[in-house]
């Protein structure tokens, strides 16, 4: 029985095996050659929002496309570690994710749209809208506890800069 297995899983296009066959070699083993076309399709689907029926709120960061950054909107992180010869990007990358989870768990429900982080000099500036769901004594708390949190941990002084909204702020409605 184990011949028999052997024999069918034995290659059927490699008759005989040769110790070198070189690419270039117009007697390769077992070559077919094809050319396999479709139609292109050239769109970009990350990070943008399905168009609905009209009825579908979205903020000003929802509203534009990824590559209309610089042109139509800004970045959502500013600071100098992208530009050329500069080192530590990815430090900071690291860092604004962990700012942007801190954030989300620290007020959690809270946040009507995305942070926008600025690092000027040795200073973090943590700019966000919250929605008016806490009294205010609890948000003063809360930047309290989340400056004093992030400037021991990151060991330069970090500021908080919260504007209040009733609601989510609706750009347009897809």
């Amino acid at each position: 029985m184990g011949a028999g297995l052997a024999k069918l899983a034995a290659p059927v296009c490699c008759r005989e095996l040769r110790p070198l066959v070189l690419s270039w070699s117009p007697e390769l083993p077992c070559v077919w050659r094809a050319l396999h076309t479709s139609a292109v399709c050239a769109k970009n689907r990350a990070a943008r929002v399905r168009v609905g029926k009209g009825d579908k709120p979205v903020t000003y960061e929802e509203a534009h496309v990824p590559h209309h950054i610089v042109h139509r909107k800004g970045w959502l992180s500013l600071h100098t570690g992208n530009l050329a010869g500069e080192d530590h990007a990815a430090e900071r990358t690291v860092e604004d994710v962990f700012f942007r989870k801190f954030m989300l768990g620290t007020f959690p429900g809270c946040l009507a749209d995305q942070l926008v982080l600025k690092r000027r000099a040795n200073q973090v500036e943590i700019c966000a809208l919250v929605l008016r769901q806490l009294p205010a004594h609890k948000f003063y708390i809360l930047v309290g506890y989340s400056e004093t949190l992030l400037s021991h941990i990151y060991k330069c002084p970090v500021h908080l800069h919260l504007q209040t909204v009733p609601s989510k702020v609706v750009y347009k409605y897809i």
